[in-house]
């Protein structure tokens, strides 16, 4: 059984109403939630941008079951021993609830610093040093390290009884791959099925184990025009695969490099329809991927139609598996 649950986009809802929307979707039926964590929108239409950390405490708060999720990028804009922190100090207070997915990061949220932005070598590098750090501080290690990041005599004094899973993002089969020999399970964003499968067999041929994850692009409306115009006015900027999407720096250039974008092109990228048993079978078809958990990202600003029309018409139609406990993969 696959779960199915909320995305959480700070970078198009205030966090406000980005709550609301996390408890309403419990309410409705998802079965768990994630968030992004920006520093910049993709594009200015777009408008927000909260800080996912302070969001998380809230919305577990808020919640009563579903466990949350967040993708975070250490080592330029997060020093790595404070990524463990936040991801240990709420596992301690939700044990069960939390994961955090671990990536290489985008220019557009990473150029805040000052520091020059690497090449993707470089920043997978860098991320695998963050990762190790992660790890040993949540055993409870005092971590020392000198590399592409610096550590000193770092340790963490509160600690969760039981260390969440680290999952590996990855948009390709190379970094999949790379990914298997450190993470807790994947995740990924939709994209054309044979290229899913790819991405899912790289990571499981190279010895990747735990759970499959989705991030899946939709835009709902009763009326198709409004469904395909919402997913064109906040979503053309994330037509642009790697490496425009890692390289650009601001929500300005992302709108110029877009400003022509057809919405048809749109349409390629997230699944639009006005038909929710369309939304259905596309659902379906991820699970039958074999991806075990699918989180739902509706691209449009207002968020509640949304929740309600798939709680009442779509979770129902699906083999949905209920809320329930992450836990890490004994896989290294």
């Amino acid at each position: 059984m696959t779960v199915y649950g909320f995305h959480a986009s700070h970078e198009q809802v205030p966090p406000a109403d980005l709550l609301a929307a996390a408890v309403r979707a419990e309410e409705a039926g998802f079965g768990a939630a994630m968030c992004s964590d920006h520093f910049s929108p993709w594009s200015v239409r777009q408008g927000e941008s909260g800080f996912a950390w302070s969001w998380l405490g809230s919305a577990l708060q808020a919640t009563d079951r579903i466990p949350f999720g967040v993708v975070n990028a250490p080592g330029q804009r997060y020093h790595p021993a404070i990524v463990a922190q936040a991801v240990g100090t709420l596992a301690a207070m939700y044990p069960g609830r939390f994961w955090a997915a671990l990536g290489s990061g985008e220019a557009s949220n990473e150029h805040i610093t000052g520091d020059r932005w690497p090449r993707k070598d470089v920043r997978n590098a860098r991320l695998r040093e963050c990762v190790d750090v992660i790890r040993a501080l949540l055993r409870g290690e005092e971590v020392s390290h000198d590399g592409l990041v610096t550590v000193d005599r770092a340790r963490l004094w509160t600690l969760p009884e039981t260390v969440p899973p680290l999952i590996g993002a990855a948009c390709s089969e190379a970094t999949a791959a790379w990914c298997a020999d450190w993470a807790d399970g994947l995740i990924t964003v939709n994209a054309p099925h044979e290229r899913l499968r790819r991405i899912v067999d790289a990571y499981r041929s190279a010895g990747g184990a735990g759970r499959l994850h989705l991030q899946v692009h939709l835009s709902w409306d009763p009326d198709p025009d409004t469904a395909l115009a919402v997913a064109h006015d906040q979503w053309r900027t994330n037509v642009h695969g790697p490496p425009v999407s890692w390289d650009l720096d601001t929500a300005e250039l992302f709108d110029q490099v877009s400003e022509h974008v057809a919405p048809e092109r749109v349409a390629e990228a997230v699944n639009v329809s006005a038909d929710l048993g369309q939304h259905a079978a596309w659902l379906q078809e991820y699970a039958d991927l074999g991806f075990d958990t699918v989180m739902l990202h509706h691209v449009g600003r207002e968020q509640s139609a949304f929740v309600d029309a798939f709680g009442e018409k779509v979770l129902p139609r699906l083999d949905a598996a209920p809320a329930g406990p992450v836990r890490a993969e004994d896989v290294r």
